[in-house]
């Protein structure tokens, strides 16, 4: 009974904090702005596209390279491990730019770096259909969260100063 009751009470103070959190937000936003049509809400839904494309990218890419590794090319592995951890970096910006947070910045440099680090690592295989297509999502998917991170001013845009 404890357990349950507990597990209730948590759930109801998340879902105030949560609804909290919301009404703040919703506060920093000028009345008048439609986040979906003007500019800088265009800004972040292009990027959250093309890093959620990116992200399908690297793990189709990882599940080549990871093929390739289980045949014994054992210089696939390397590839694969990057693939995989842009994957993750690219779905946690997709994520963050989709829904405007304040974090954006900050997760897209590190998606850019990831692509760098994954497209020049693909580069290695341009011979191979899968790599060449990785290696090119992924400096598409950096070009745009470098924008991003411009378009912010930087990790620190949303700060209080």
């Amino acid at each position: 009974m404890k357990t349950k009751l507990f597990g209730a009470t948590t759930v109801g103070v998340a879902a105030l904090v949560a609804i909290g959190f919301g009404v703040l937000a919703a506060q920093d936003r000028p009345a008048a702005a439609n986040w979906d049509n003007d500019e800088h809400g265009k800004h972040f839904e292009a990027c959250a596209k093309v890093c959620a494309e990116c992200q399908v990218a690297c793990d189709k890419n990882f599940h080549h390279c990871f093929t390739l590794v289980e045949g014994g090319k054992k210089e696939h592995a390397k590839a694969a491990h990057v693939s995989l951890d842009c994957a993750e970096l690219c779905a946690a910006a997709a994520r963050l730019t989709a829904r405007h947070s304040p974090l954006s910045a900050a997760a897209c440099d590190a998606c850019a770096k990831a692509c760098d680090m994954c497209a020049a690592e693909c580069d290695k295989f341009q011979n191979m259909p899968e790599m060449k297509a990785c290696a090119d999502k992924c400096r598409e998917c950096a070009k745009s969260c470098r924008e991003m991170v411009k378009m912010m001013g930087g990790h620190d845009h949303h700060e209080k100063k």
